[in-house]
């Protein structure tokens, strides 16, 4: 152990990081979860040059199918700590001019690291910084910059390759495009590898100028072995190798090897949506096919046999949300109210199937405007699927624009009851209503654990459990203003606030 800190010292020293007091310098003999969906742990003994990580929620939603939340969330939200994350300018557009945002908003949910048996997130903020937090006091390890504010959440990644420690562990993240910059600037590098130890750059990708009105990145990239996908907010659907040692110097950066890029758009999209073709989602995966919802008003499927795009379904409005995927092998997609004649809600489609028989539910919420929003579902669905016994009720549940919290039985429907969908026209099954509580408007995504539901919004944050009789109580309340999505582990809830703030929430011992 003595050995191992030592080796460490020296090598941060050398590369410049003499100020570094980050966790391998920290020996935790605690025993490590064992409830992580990731099989990623370093099998490394104390002589070994690298610490023992274990990414917990390592990705946004926790897993490629977007549907892990955490574990163990607490009865109440006393304040455990809370952090100033800072603020910082953000540019609108070229007539408003720029603006001030403090804190972390959508998506914006922070993910949890588990190293050498201590706890600690990876969380963006306005500020421009994406930083490295240690979860159980609230102090930053490490920040890197961006060159606007980092509104989504990143990606961890074990690379299997590494050429030394830094590269080892890897951050993917994404921010705005860039203060300096307009959507016509010749280079915006708004996605980058962060090294998870040493908050060092590793390489930055140039996100191109398409259709799209945007060049920022908002997704959280799905890895697959030794391959990365995202879907940047260009709309081009990129497939890229994320190593480092892969990467080569051009127009002056560090980039990442670029596989592979598919317009998720037409052009009459384009049109439409007046150039709003914009994707913000992170893909999910299921079976051999990675799924993307589009800002084209469409649905994609990637297959990872062919390498092409194999199917769509067209909705016609904004989607946000990302593609969630439930155990009996469908997909929750978010709807927001916009560019249509109906109502924004919330679809649970059959993949693969025609558009006329892709649908098995349309459950549609009120129409509500709200800085510039419409109605509809902005964030993604949670589902129980992950921990519910193969005998109990899936259920799913989201936070709406009209100011409410909903939870339907994802694997029924009502019978004879039909709801026009997006279009006003179409007619679709509906899903049966559980419960309904007005918590304010939203456009966080809820989270789910074995007995608990946390939502989050404009009007604070709800802690709710629930019972086999699927009879909802509110526990307790944290009055905060949210965009972000929350994370829960071992008793507390990890969210980010508009007033500047990351807190950490449970109960006071």
């Amino acid at each position: 152990m003595t050995v191992r800190i030592l080796f460490y010292s020296i090598l941060f020293s050398a590369i410049g990081l003499i100020n570094y007091t980050g966790p391998v310098f920290l020996y935790n003999p605690g025993a490590a979860y064992s409830d992580s969906i990731f099989s990623l742990e370093q099998k490394a003994g104390e002589d070994s040059l690298f610490p023992i990580v274990k990414p917990l929620i390592p990705t946004f939603l926790g897993n490629n199918e977007r549907n892990f939340y955490g574990r163990n969330a607490p009865e109440k939200l006393d304040l455990i700590w809370k952090l100033y994350l800072g603020e910082g300018e953000t540019v609108i557009s070229r007539k408003i001019g720029t603006k001030m945002w403090a804190g972390a908003g959508w998506t914006g949910q922070a993910l949890l690291i588990q190293e050498d048996g201590r706890l600690y997130l990876i969380q963006g903020a306005f500020d421009h910084r994406l930083k490295k937090i240690d979860a159980e006091t609230g102090s930053i390890i490490w920040e890197y910059e961006f060159d606007d504010v980092v509104k989504g959440t990143g990606t961890f990644w074990e690379n299997p390759e590494p050429v030394g420690l830094e590269d080892k562990y890897i951050i993917l993240q994404g921010s705005r495009l860039g203060i300096s910059h307009f959507l016509d600037a010749k280079h915006v590098p708004s996605y980058r590898a962060v090294s998870y130890l040493t908050g060092k750059e590793l390489w930055r990708l140039d996100s191109k100028w398409t259709h799209s009105y945007s060049r920022d990145v908002d997704g959280s990239a799905l890895i697959c072995n030794d391959t990365a996908y995202i879907g940047l907010e260009n709309s081009l659907f990129t497939v890229f190798d994320p190593s480092p040692s892969k990467a080569k110097l051009k127009d002056g950066m560090l980039q990442p090897k670029i596989i592979q890029e598919r317009k998720l758009y037409r052009m009459e999209d384009v049109e439409a949506h007046n150039y709003n073709v914009v994707t913000e989602c992170s893909p999910s995966m299921l079976d051999r096919s990675i799924f993307i919802a589009s800002g084209s008003g469409r649905v994609w499927a990637y297959d990872l046999d062919s390498r092409e795009l194999s199917w769509e379904f067209y909705i016609g409005s904004d989607i946000d949300g990302s593609p969630v995927v439930t155990s009996d092998s469908a997909l929750m997609i978010s709807v927001e109210k916009q560019y249509i004649a109906g109502q924004g809600g919330i679809y649970k489609l059959k993949p693969g199937k025609d558009e006329a028989d892709a649908v098995l539910w349309y459950f549609p919420t009120e129409n509500k405007e709200l800085i510039g929003w419409e109605g509809g579902v902005i964030g993604s669905v949670a589902i129980n699927d992950f921990y519910a016994g193969d005998d109990d009720v899936k259920l799913a549940a989201f936070s709406a624009i009209d100011g409410y919290l909903y939870v339907v039985d994802h694997q029924s429907v009502l019978v004879d009851s039909l709801v026009a969908g997006p279009d006003s026209i179409s007619l679709f099954p509906t899903p049966q209503l559980l419960f309904k509580r007005k918590i304010g408007p939203s456009i966080s995504t809820p989270i789910f654990t074995d007995t608990k539901l946390i939502a989050a919004g404009y009007d604070g944050i709800k802690l709710f459990a629930y019972n086999e009789d699927l009879e909802f109580t509110l526990l307790d309340q944290f009055s905060v203003p949210c965009e972000s999505t929350p994370v829960v582990y071992d008793g507390k809830v990890y969210i980010a606030s508009r007033d500047g703030y990351l807190y950490c929430l449970g109960e006071k011992k």
